[in-house]
């Protein structure tokens, strides 16, 4: 006699019982630990302001001008017209001390 085969179609139970899991799997490509995750979504209905654009005139704070053009630093001063809250959300979860005096 032939050995069963095993129907490829999952149950509508077993898809059932499987989203509703409690806890997303670990994702150790985006997060150090599970805890950081956990910090992910504890964190992930923050909302952001947008970094406040200081121009300054060729006359202002002229040695902090110079400073900052011989250090290359011209683009990090200069902030961006656009970026992914996912993206930053993720580095504060994983910025976030899992233990005291870490």
């Amino acid at each position: 006699m032939a050995p069963k085969k095993l129907s490829a179609k999952r149950s509508r139970r077993d898809a059932a019982a499987e989203g509703t899991s409690a806890a997303p799997e670990f994702d150790s490509h985006r997060f150090r630990s599970a805890e950081h995750q956990q910090r992910f979504e504890a964190i992930k209905g923050w909302s952001f302001h947008r970094e406040r654009r200081v121009q300054l005139r060729d006359d202002e704070y002229t040695d902090f001008q110079e400073e900052i053009a011989r250090r290359h630093w011209t683009s990090l001063v200069t902030p961006m017209a656009k970026f992914d809250p996912g993206i930053v959300l993720e580095f504060y979860a994983n910025a976030w001390p899992t233990e005291k005096g870490v």
